[in-house]
């Protein structure tokens, strides 16, 4: 018979004291005291892993804060659609979040909420009769800011935060964009045409839109240009944003700006490509640590707030 049977008689064997291992003890997480601080949660978490990740997130947010360093979100429009939006506007308003970039879809939903107290359509109903994405305000109005700022020298997140900002909607303290405009704290729109519901009606102006947007592009270039210690993440966005954030990142250091040794953290319940090439690796192979944290938006980005808001004292 040409094969034969291995007979593991002769092995060799090492003492299992002697071998390193990847896990001990002391990792293993602790047991949550009930009543206990949210600083005691975090601290019960497993040292291993994501329980790490999140702690060393939490930890770079702060310190870039603390040190007068520039923490930057980019996001896509389902942080807003998950409930997110207040967790948003408080760091915005406390001063730790200095930036924020989002997708075109983002505005659409960030508006519907501040006016109406209502976003997300159900699609799969409204796609077969043709009505998907049909709301009259949203389209009108969005799209006329978009044409009365873009005349102005504005981008996009400005002139929609500033009509925003100066309505009676009802829940206008919900919006991002508005909050950018009353703590002047920078909210870019990032728009790839045909991509969002506003493309789709009458009152679109593709020049202006176009001419905002380059303009919104070109601010958020000047936050990467700032990152040296920083924070940038991204939250829910596939392709956009860090597609964006690459092209801003190669701009400012081909103009000579030092941008490299920063903190990159990718979020997401799937972990796609280009976030994980865009964001956590390419950008900190001269330096800085990359990071990703893979759940649902609705329940990490709560404890990251919540972490950051322990630590601040406030």
């Amino acid at each position: 018979m040409r094969f034969k049977p291995v007979e593991p008689g002769k092995v060799k064997t090492y003492s299992l004291r002697k071998r390193k291992g990847k896990v001990c003890v002391d990792e293993l997480c602790g047991l949550f005291p009930r009543g206990g601080s949210f600083r005691e949660f975090i601290s019960t978490l497993p040292r291993i892993l994501a329980g790490n990740t999140l702690r060393e997130v939490i930890a770079s947010i702060l310190d870039a804060h603390r040190d007068g360093r520039t923490v930057a979100v980019g996001m896509g429009a389902h942080v807003i659609k998950t409930g997110l939006s207040p967790i948003i506007i408080d760091l915005m308003r406390r001063g730790v979040i200095n930036a924020v970039a989002m997708n075109g879809a983002g505005i659409v939903h960030d508006f519907e909420l501040a006016f109406a107290g209502t976003t997300s359509e159900d699609v799969d109903t409204a796609l077969s009769t043709g009505r998907f994405g049909m709301a009259e305000e949203t389209g009108r109005m969005i799209n006329d800011a978009i044409k009365r700022g873009a005349k102005r020298g504005l981008g996009i997140g400005e002139s929609v935060g500033r009509m925003i900002n100066r309505s009676s909607f009802p829940h206008r303290e919900l919006s991002i964009l508005a909050t950018g405009v009353k703590y002047n704290v920078p909210v870019t729109v990032h728009v790839a045409v045909g991509t969002d519901i506003l493309h789709i009606h009458p009152s679109v102006d593709g020049a202006l839109t176009g001419r905002a947007t380059l303009r919104d592009f070109r601010l958020f270039t000047g936050v990467v240009a700032t990152l040296e210690g920083g924070v940038f993440l991204n939250i829910g966005s596939a392709v956009i944003i860090p597609e964006v954030f690459l092209k801003a990142l190669t701009l400012v250091r081909n103009l000579g700006y030092r941008v490299k040794r920063f903190t990159t953290v990718n979020m997401d319940f799937i972990q796609h490509y280009r976030p994980l090439t865009n964001v956590v690796k390419r950008p900190t192979m001269t330096g800085g640590r990359g990071y990703t944290l893979t759940g649902h938006h609705e329940i990490m980005l709560p404890l990251i707030y919540a972490g950051i808001i322990e630590e601040l004292g406030e």
